[in-house]
């Protein structure tokens, strides 16, 4: 007890420190350069977000993935969260953050829960994941909601016919009904094997959560980009009211 108790102080001691340095800093900036205070404030936390917002999307997205805390089987947040961060995520942090975060929490509940190495097999969902990422660097952060959304579901798509058809021509569990037939492949699109859901169910959840965490987080990001725009709009206001001349002012020599 006492020790979480220490632990609470240190914590609001640091909290308190943070928020002492981050008003100096205002402060500081308001009093040598009045001017450009605001838009500088907002392009420090314009660099903080973009930091932070991939990195706490990504922890969130760990914590969900363990055996009884996630959803049903499919029906994931990964497949948007892969698109938006080639889509806004900073080119430093698209690629690996997303691919390192899935790789550790499936090596971590692998050898915690189920107690087996990774399968080679997964190597096929991470190559499915990457070419999610590369498919929403192709679009611009800028581009219609509607436009975002039809990407998020398109990578949804992919991952659910890449990773099922992958299943079907390697067999990795020598499912007895993926035979090497047109109509063997029809099975493994839609019925899948005995003892699980079939994998039309498993399409049905990845195309819900696809389309449903895409519109959401690009909904959150184009009210966060309007309120931007808004707030520099307003910060931009009183420097070109500044460089307006006063009324009544002597005009300078040549001036008529």
């Amino acid at each position: 007890m006492t020790n979480q108790i220490r632990r609470l102080v240190d914590d609001e001691q640091v909290l308190v420190f943070v928020n002492d340095v981050e008003q100096s800093f205002h402060y500081w900036l308001q009093a040598s350069c009045p001017r450009q205070a605001k838009s500088i404030s907002s392009a420090v936390v314009k660099v903080k977000w973009n930091i932070w917002l991939p990195v706490l999307l990504m922890i969130v997205f760990a914590f969900t993935r363990w055996p009884g805390l996630h959803p049903p089987p499919n029906f994931s947040a990964f497949y948007a969260l892969a698109f938006c961060a080639g889509v806004y995520f900073p080119r430093s942090l698209a690629w690996w953050l997303p691919l390192l975060t899935v790789v550790a929490t499936d090596l971590v509940i692998n050898l915690c829960y189920y107690h087996q190495p990774l399968a080679s097999f997964q190597l096929v969902n991470y190559a499915v994941y990457a070419l999610i990422i590369w498919l929403g660097t192709r679009f611009k952060p800028g581009a219609s909601w509607f436009k975002l959304l039809s990407g998020g579901l398109l990578g949804a798509i992919l991952f659910y016919l890449i990773t099922n058809t992958a299943a079907w021509f390697f067999n990795p569990f020598h499912n007895p009904e993926y035979t090497r037939t047109l109509a063997g492949w029809i099975i493994a699109l839609t019925k899948g094997t005995a003892g699980w859901p079939q994998t039309w169910e498993f399409f049905r959840n990845t195309l819900l959560s696809g389309g449903l965490f895409t519109g959401l987080f690009v909904g959150a990001m184009k009210v966060s980009e309007a309120a931007e725009s808004a707030q520099e709009k307003e910060s931009a206001e009183p420097a070109g009211e500044a460089n307006e001349p006063e009324e009544g002012a002597k005009p300078a020599q040549g001036e008529t």
